[in-house]
């Protein structure tokens, strides 16, 4: 990991996130799927939260609408930075979804490029991005060159190098090797650490949630409502040590009797 003053401004900058009644409703052949019911939830500027459930209990589905992606059949989403305008957002998805006739660079520097920055811009800030994620001796490497942790380190790069003031990740690293994924778990909380950015990470994995995130929201199976909002009692600083303390083994437990009273386990 290096640090890079190239994107530093602005970084302290983060959004403030306030959810409010929010509900989604899909149509299906078998009659309306209520995913999400009267939801509410706030996020601080600069914290990172990580969103736990069981499959389909909408927590993609919130996360796309704060996006902007999907839209809510009622409620309201409101964003706000210190700036009180609309805070720069990126979302990392499951799959990388990279170009495979673009290197690493031109893959990164790919959102600055639709933003009509000039070249030589948008290549120093996108070598500085990967830089970030520990890639600068794949600049020139293409997709198919790079194991499934690379790519996912590039989509990362990809989203960091807007400086965005919030970053929004659905279970980036689930198809990932358990030790790959780890690693990739300490390189976003250090990340995260520097740059402080609001961050809302979707998983389904406990020990993920806990070993991330500030604060862990778990939510019933469908239609989504919050079993708890747990503010992790954990140090503020992660390290791979910590997996094996007694501490997070508590608050894993915290985390899994939730889903379990969420109905994450029936059948």
């Amino acid at each position: 990991m290096h640090d890079s003053t190239a994107l530093s401004p602005g970084a302290a900058r983060s959004a403030r996130i306030a959810v409010r009644g929010v509900r989604r409703v899909f149509d299906s052949p078998g009659g309306p799927v209520e995913t999400i019911r009267d939801l509410d939830l706030d996020v601080a500027a600069g914290e990172f939260v990580a969103l736990l459930g069981p499959s389909g209990s909408g927590k993609s589905t919130l996360l796309r609408i704060i996006a902007g992606l999907d839209h809510a059949n009622a409620g309201t989403v409101e964003m706000t930075t210190p700036a009180c305008g609309r805070p720069r957002a990126a979302f990392v998805f499951q799959d990388a979804h990279l170009l495979p006739w673009r290197n690493v660079l031109r893959n990164v520097a790919l959102p600055l490029e639709l933003q009509h920055v000039v070249r030589g811009e948008r290549l120093d800030r996108a070598r500085a991005a990967i830089e970030q994620v520990g890639l600068s001796d794949a600049v020139k490497r293409y997709p198919a060159q790079l194991s499934g942790g690379m790519r996912m380190r590039v989509s990362l790069a990809r989203a960091l190098v807007t400086d965005p003031e919030l970053l929004l990740l659905d279970e980036p690293f689930a198809a990932l090797d358990e030790i790959t994924r780890q690693s990739l778990d300490e390189q976003l909380r250090q990340l995260w650490d520097r740059r402080r950015m609001t961050v809302l990470f979707v998983t389904h994995s406990i020990n993920e949630a806990a070993f991330l995130a500030d604060r862990a929201v778990v939510f019933t199976r469908r239609p989504a409502r919050v079993v708890i909002d747990h503010r992790l009692a954990l140090p503020h600083e992660r390290t791979a040590a910590l997996r094996g303390e007694p501490q997070f083994a508590r608050e894993c437990g915290v985390l899994l009797d939730a889903l379990q009273r969420g109905g994450a386990l029936a059948p």
